[in-house]
């Protein structure tokens, strides 16, 4: 035989060298979730490992990840007041400027700082918008998000992650941001948001399931591939900077899709769902969690992801598993 493709299998060291897929510290970002208080550090029960922190109790785990090179950090408030128009989401008394304030004050450059834009964790029923007849209205939440991601924006964050998947949301953001003086803010979008049932245990962390209904009338439909590539150059029209894929697992052909689609970043979300079926699955014998986990992240490499966010972060990076 001419042809014999093991023989760049024979051993670790030719493999590494052929490997088509890399990974690299720079592509992680690790999801943090943020309560008002002092002192606290509370596990979430369906994410092991994970923790609501106080900006205190935050400050000191930031610093113990920036040891192992965990820089890049997307912010999620929980626990704020509630109420129809969400009106504390922008607030910039609230948990997410005052966090952002404190760890550029305590780190300065050392991180880059990411935070989520999004009304479900503070309207009292849960949507991802403001609530109208039972409809979650368009063009009145597009006021809301600009004065939420103004409001990180002017507390210091680097980019602003809108996740609500209104229509016209990014460039309604870009605009307001742009309009303030603030065209450095980057903004990543939440382009192909999906909806579905991989996000169970973050709304219990975040706070934010839906009382009534559900969110198939604003998020993506997973059946639908074109869709979601409209969706995606829809918000690069608008000026996004970033284009993400949530969730990532299911939705491998999606980001090899967008990565083929566009030139700008594509990221994905390793969601809440994701993440904890490895921890069960490890945690009951059943996988190997470094294995799975790594499998994992190539495979969203492999797709065309340059960019992951992933509650494994810092286990791949503490434990050196890159």
């Amino acid at each position: 035989m001419v042809q014999r493709p093991r023989r760049l299998r024979k051993n670790e060291i030719i493999r590494d060298m052929v490997a088509e897929t890399k990974l690299s510290a720079g592509m992680f970002v690790y999801p943090y979730f943020v309560v008002p208080g002092m002192g606290v550090k509370h596990a979430i029960p369906s994410m092991p490992g994970i923790h609501h922190f106080s900006v205190d109790e935050l400050l000191k785990d930031v610093e113990q990840g920036l040891k192992a090179g965990v820089n890049k950090l997307l912010l999620f408030g929980v626990g704020e007041e509630k109420s129809a128009d969400a009106h504390g989401a922008y607030d910039p008394h609230s948990i997410v400027p005052e966090t952002i304030k404190q760890l550029r004050k305590a780190f300065g450059s050392q991180l880059y700082i990411i935070t989520d834009v999004c009304v479900c964790a503070y309207t009292t029923h849960g949507h991802c918008g403001i609530l109208q007849d039972d409809y979650v209205q368009n063009d009145p939440t597009l006021d809301v998000l600009a004065k939420m991601a103004l409001s990180h924006a002017r507390a210091g964050a680097d980019m602003v992650a809108p996740s609500d998947m209104m229509d016209g949301r990014v460039g309604a953001i870009r605009q307001a941001l742009d309009a303030e003086g603030l065209v450095n803010t980057g903004i990543m979008s939440y382009a192909v948001k999906f909806s579905g049932a991989y996000y169970g245990p973050f709304r219990e962390a975040a706070d934010s399931a839906p009382g009534k209904g559900d969110r198939k009338s604003y998020q993506l439909d997973f059946r639908n591939s074109r869709e979601a590539l409209r969706e995606a150059a829809l918000d690069e029209a608008e000026g996004a900077d970033i284009l993400m894929v949530k969730p990532a697992l299911a939705y491998l052909d999606l980001i090899a899709s967008l990565r083929a689609a566009t030139t700008l970043p594509v990221a994905c979300y390793n969601v809440s769902g994701e993440f904890s079926m490895v921890k069960a699955a490890a945690m009951n014998g059943w996988a190997d969690e470094r294995a799975m986990v790594m499998e994992n992240m190539y495979a969203f490499a492999r797709a065309g992801a340059g960019i992951i966010i992933t509650y494994h972060t810092r286990d791949i990076l503490e434990k050196n598993w890159l």
